[in-house]
This record gives C-alpha cells, structure tokens and sequence, in this order.
C-alpha cells in the first residue's frame, strides 16, 4: 500500500498493492494496521455504495458536522470518477481550496478525506460506483452541503455538458455563505 500527500497535505491518496494474474486482480483494499504504520490512523465504522447511472452527475459538496464529523475513505468499484475535497477548516492555510482526483475501477486508487473537508464527486462514466469508508455514523442533522460550482473556490470539473444534480446540491450555500463548523488545529 503507498500512500501519497496531495497539494493539500491532509489529503492523501491511497494507491493498494494489486496482484494480477489470468483470472483478474485481488487488491486489499483496507488493512487498519497497515495505515496506521504509514501514519493513517482512522476508525471507520459504516461503509457506503453509490450508483450513479449517468456520466456528469455531480454528488457533493458534503460533509458533516461535529460530533458526528466524518473521515472518508473513498474508491470506485466501477466505473470512474473525478473525486474532490474541499477545505472548510475556518484558519487553515488551504481553505476554500481544493484538491481532485480521478478514482476508477480500473486504477484502483483511493483518497482519504479527514473531517473539516466537503466532498463531492462527479462521474465520467455510466454506471459508476463508489464504495466509502465513513469514520462516524450518517446523522442527517448534522449534514451541510457547499454549492459544488462556487466561483470562489474554482473546481475544475471534467464535465463535457451539464451536470446531474439534485435540488439540494444545486442550490447548496456559497463558501462566502458557509458558517463552517470546523476550526484548523496546527498543532
């Protein structure tokens, strides 16, 4: 398993160790012990799968608040995806920014997302899938949501026409708007 920093050094993406052979591939996915030794030590306690049936659907910008904040550690079981994390972390030198990667079934690449970060994603495939990790319980009250194409904070999607979205992401508040409940801890 290698771990690697983003431009956002909180952020990481996982690449697993993928054994090849006639049949196909086995990878593993998750090993706490592992992470742990490279520095990820991290509770996950539900795991979550999405289906997308559309390329350019937009699912995001998400996250939780405290006490229910959430980690994730996201991945694409098929299909591909352009998977993004924001910083909300009030003080932090890196908010409003953002960092994206591509997840496919095909790269088998992970990226792990520490609380005090809004998450979304955007499909470039039909028929994608997304399996996450989630270090608290869904807590529906404690949810927000930051609008997936705010200027302010830029995101390059991949999208080659209009997105897919609900009404909610589509109409989610503005980064100017955010009351975010997180602070930076630099210690």
């Amino acid at each position: 398993m290698i771990v690697e920093s983003t431009t956002i050094p909180d952020v990481k993406r996982i690449i697993p160790q993928r054994f090849t052979d006639g049949r196909g591939f086995f990878a593993e996915t998750y090993h706490q012990a592992k992470l742990a030794d490279l520095g990820i030590d991290v509770n996950f306690v539900q795991d979550n799968h999405s289906l997308s049936a559309k390329a350019g659907t937009v699912r995001g910008l998400h996250f939780q608040a405290a006490p229910h904040a959430q980690a994730k550690l996201v991945r694409c079981g098929r299909g591909a995806i352009f998977d993004v994390a924001v910083d909300i972390r009030r003080g932090s030198p890196s908010f409003g920014k953002w960092v994206g990667t591509e997840l496919s079934a095909d790269n088998g690449h992970q990226i792990l997302i520490p609380a005090g970060f809004a998450h979304g994603f955007v499909t470039l495939q039909p028929d994608s899938e997304i399996i996450y990790k989630c270090s608290d319980y869904y807590a529906p009250e404690f949810e927000g949501t930051l609008r997936w194409n705010d200027p302010a904070i830029g995101i390059d999607w991949p999208l080659s026409g209009r997105a897919a979205l609900n009404e909610r992401d589509a109409n989610a508040p503005l980064l100017a708007d955010l009351k975010s409940p997180f602070t930076w801890d630099c210690a």
